[in-house]
């Protein structure tokens, strides 16, 4: 059974609202922000990530070593080392559990 949706079908528009203001005394007008700040409480864990990733400095990648890997690549004289592939290939899979068949 098909549903029809009638109406209108996209959101709300949010609407800004000024600073309300208040008659403070005699004929002086104070305005109040109304706007309250949004505050987040990361868990121990999403901070550790954060001090992880946050530090640039300690980057893991040796980028003399990539642009030496990409500059043989483009004249061609990057060389594979087919036998390691194989290997690594081979202890990967070790790592990934084995499936039981029938």
């Amino acid at each position: 059974m098909a549903i029809e949706i009638t109406g209108r079908t996209n959101s709300p528009t949010p609407i800004k609202t000024s600073p309300k203001a208040e008659v403070d005394g005699g004929s002086k007008v104070v305005a109040k922000n109304t706007e309250e700040a949004d505050s987040v409480a990361l868990t121990s864990t999403a901070q550790e990530i954060k001090k992880t990733f946050g530090s640039s400095s300690a980057s893991p990648v040796d980028i003399d070593r990539v642009n030496s890997v990409k500059k043989a690549i483009a004249d061609g004289s990057y060389q594979i080392n087919t036998e390691n592939v194989a290997q690594k290939m081979i202890q990967f899979e070790q790592l990934m559990p084995q499936k039981n068949s029938p």
